[in-house]
């Protein structure tokens, strides 16, 4: 083929999808503003504050959830790297483990400033006082100043220091898939994985019963147990299954209580939240051995339900996690 044919072909396809993705962006209510080198620039919330985005190419994915979200939207290709602590679970056991062999694993240690800099990222997606941190020089602030982009989770952002945002935890997830979606250009496809999730979890809600389970969240502890309040997935989960979270009334995301409180609940069902670094045997066995808890109706009846950890945290996976539990609840009764 001719070779200024073949550039002037290539310019207009470049130029034509550039129109497009503006078009896109613009009918979704986004505010657009394009580059001179076709790169978009969008703005879009982080937490309650209005960003200016630019289409990231070098993005660092802190946790499952995070790297979870990129892949269901297809973004793998502007995904640099991912970090992974110790408490996520093999991602070779993950839907996405095909995505994750494509990027680079580059930490399984807490997300750092150096790092990020190390990678040359220009995008990292994280949740607030997780990833992103003011204690590991990695706030939205710092990372700012230092030319990298950040995007925070939407169920983390209900204390997010002057610029708060309160969501339900599965609305949260809606919304990080549709503001990413902006973010990328890829708002079609985020409204479809959207769509399907919702139609999934509606599904499990049309055969919740009326009489609520009384359910607890085990995620780590002796001393005094950390659980899950009301901020974060597993609230949804055990709701929309047809049980009751007995931390409910918690405005707060992981957090700790006493074992009095437990006991005084008497839940019926307790959830594991399985850690790679802590597994759910382990913490089976404190329970039915300690004094505190050995009696507990739960406990007596052997009525244990494993939640993988990235089912638990913000992710995609919340509503397989959503979909698991309810059928462990309909067996029970059946």
């Amino acid at each position: 083929m001719n070779g200024t044919v073949s550039r002037r072909r290539t310019a207009f396809r470049t130029t034509l999808a550039s129109l497009t993705a503006t078009a896109l962006l613009a009918g979704c209510g986004a505010e657009v503003e394009p580059s001179g080198s076709g790169v978009q620039k969008v703005t879009v919330n982080r937490c309650g504050e209005p960003v200016e985005y630019t289409t990231p190419r070098r993005t660092v994915v802190y946790e499952g959830g995070s790297a979870d979200k990129m892949f269901a939207l297809g973004l793998t290709e502007h995904v640099h790297g991912y970090v992974m602590p110790p408490a996520n679970p093999p991602v070779t056991e993950s839907p996405w483990a095909a995505e994750y062999a494509k990027v680079k694993f580059l930490s399984d240690d807490l997300l750092n400033r150096e790092l990020l800099v190390e990678a040359r990222a220009d995008f990292v997606v994280a949740g607030w006082n997780s990833g992103l941190s003011d204690k590991r020089g990695t706030s939205p602030e710092i990372l700012d100043g230092l030319g990298i982009q950040s995007f925070m989770h939407a169920e983390s952002c209900f204390n997010y220091p002057n610029h708060p945002e309160r969501h339900a935890p599965f609305d949260g997830l809606y919304n990080d898939l549709e503001r990413l979606g902006q973010i990328f250009g890829v708002q079609q496809r985020a409204a479809t994985v959207v769509a399907d999730m919702k139609r999934r979890v509606e599904a499990v809600r049309a055969q919740a019963p009326s009489t609520r389970t009384p359910v607890f969240l085990y995620d780590s502890g002796t001393d005094q147990p950390f659980t899950a309040g009301r901020q974060v997935p597993p609230n949804d989960i055990i709701s929309f299954a047809g049980g009751r979270n007995i931390f409910a009334d918690l405005d707060g995301r992981w957090t700790q209580v006493g074992w009095e409180a437990v006991v005084q609940a008497r839940p019926e069902v307790i959830i594991i939240l399985d850690y790679q670094d802590q597994p759910a045997a382990q913490k089976i066995k404190f329970l039915k051995t300690s004094p505190k808890t050995k009696n507990l109706p739960a406990v007596v009846n052997d009525r244990f339900f494993i939640l993988d950890y990235n089912e638990g945290i913000s992710s995609p996976r919340n509503v397989d996690g959503l979909e698991k539990f309810a059928a462990y609840l309909r067996d029970l009764r059946s």
